[in-house]
């Protein structure tokens, strides 16, 4: 523990992002359309109470996400090595814990790469659909009526030039583009949430706890954004900010939570128990304001594309092909990786735009285990042998075992909730794609 060694000050990182723009990436990489769902998320619990339950959710997996990140560096220190990423923290916190952990070190760090990559993929995958639902939508207003596949391939062709952007510093340019026509939208919205408001008095404050399940079903998938709050904080010039009381992580949680709390209790005191899965479909279909505000909700969803499948072309060719330096030309391949991730993206959302259930799967997956299970193991892995230590009465270990307890809580009743919904979808009649059955989860990014 006398060992000074400073893995921040032998960070070596091309094209590094401000701290502003670290900001501006994470508000982009977490507020998603999930934020359209937070009212019905409100309406199972009461304002009130969704309100407080909101706020003690962001806390949980923030925290889970700052002890990931205080783990990778302090991996990254005992190694003598600028930087350790997920999958590498894995394996060597495994190594360092007890014995039966070194057995299954190599497979856990696999699979850490394996849920992020395929959950980011399913995402993008999820976003053209997304955007080509609402295109079509709007079109037909105009009686331009064209089969949704069409719009599924021209957003997808549309996407190569701004996925070809490398560096997440070369992003952030979109992402406050995004940011500021998503928040227009919303603001939009807003004209009809606000007119016409019943007495707070009839909605209620607190629900029936047997609906809270169905609140964090909801919540839990549209706070959270592993991947990209990782990939932000390793181009980060100053990646020591990023932590902290103050730090960027932080203070983008807290515009995050006013966000959701403002919509959620306006879109549930306006429509009460009759609010949509999506705040959207409240809205009147033939008003141009509301449909001017789902196209720059889509607009903002066609910029995140780049910023989302990041992180799974970061891990293919940073963690596998290219690892040790070995490619001579590793910028050709990245290219070539990048078309070929759009090409497959888009045929796939062409062939099969019913990945909903698939997806919430893998995106249950992605929060219970990468946000919350995988950080705690990780730290007592890392602190399992002398002279590191638990802290006085062991409170960090008695903390990392309430984390896993919750994660396998919500690993549990997400899944199980998932299967049912995959069962219903694959197993009976087929049905006829609509935004409806594009699921919340993972319209926000895990």
């Amino acid at each position: 523990m006398a060992d000074n060694y400073n893995p921040y000050d032998n960070r070596a990182v091309e094209a590094p992002i401000t701290n502003t723009g670290a900001f501006v990436s994470l508000l982009k990489g977490v507020i998603g359309t999930g934020i359209l769902a937070l009212p019905l998320a409100f309406s199972y619990t009461g304002w009130m109470c969704g309100a407080i339950l909101l706020i003690i959710t962001t806390i949980m997996l923030i925290h889970g996400i700052t002890l990931l990140v205080m783990c990778m560096v302090e991996s990254a220190r005992r190694q003598k090595q600028g930087y350790c990423n997920f999958s590498d923290t894995m394996v060597f916190a495994f190594g360092e814990g007890p014995k039966w952990c070194k057995y299954c070190a190599k497979a856990a760090g696999f699979l850490v790469d394996l849920v992020l990559s395929f959950s980011h993929y399913g995402v993008c995958v999820v976003y053209l659909v997304f955007v080509a639902v609402n295109l079509k939508q709007l079109a037909e207003n105009f009686k331009f009526d064209v089969d949704l596949r069409i719009y599924i391939a021209i957003v997808g062709l549309c996407t190569i030039p701004l996925f070809l952007v490398r560096h997440l510093k070369y992003l952030v340019p979109f992402n406050i583009v995004a940011n500021i026509v998503m928040y227009v939208g919303f603001f939009m919205i807003f004209y009809y949430l606000f007119r016409g408001l019943p007495p707070i008095t009839d909605r209620k404050f607190f629900n029936e706890p047997s609906k809270y399940p169905l609140f964090f079903g909801i919540v839990l998938f549209s706070v959270s954004s592993v991947g990209v709050m990782l990939a932000i904080e390793a181009k980060m010039a100053q990646p020591q900010n990023y932590i902290g009381l103050f730090g960027v992580l932080n203070l983008s949680a807290v515009m995050v939570v006013i966000s959701y709390l403002l919509f959620a209790i306006m879109g549930y005191w306006k429509y009460g128990p009759l609010v949509d899965g999506s705040i959207t479909l409240n809205l009147p279909t033939d008003e141009v304001i509301s449909q001017i505000s789902k196209a720059l909700i889509s607009l903002a969803l066609f910029l995140s594309y780049p910023l989302s499948g990041y992180v799974t072309i970061d891990i293919l060719v940073n963690h596998y092909l290219n690892r040790g330096d070995r490619l001579r030309h590793p910028h050709i391949v990245e290219y070539i990786c990048r078309v070929c991730f759009v090409l497959l993206s888009t045929v796939n959302a062409v062939a099969f735009p019913n990945l909903g259930p698939l997806l919430a799967f893998v995106g249950a997956l992605t929060i219970s285990l990468l946000n919350l299970v995988f950080p705690a193991c990780i730290d007592m892995c890392l602190n399992y042998h002398a002279p590191y230590t638990y802290g006085k009465l062991r409170w960090q270990l008695v903390k990392n075992i309430l984390l896993i307890i919750a994660g396998l809580l919500i690993l549990g009743y997400c899944c199980t909730l998932s299967v049912q919904d995959m069962i219903k979808e694959y197993g009976g009649s087929k049905k006829s794609f609509s935004a409806k059955n594009v699921p919340v989860g993972v319209l926000t990014h895990e």
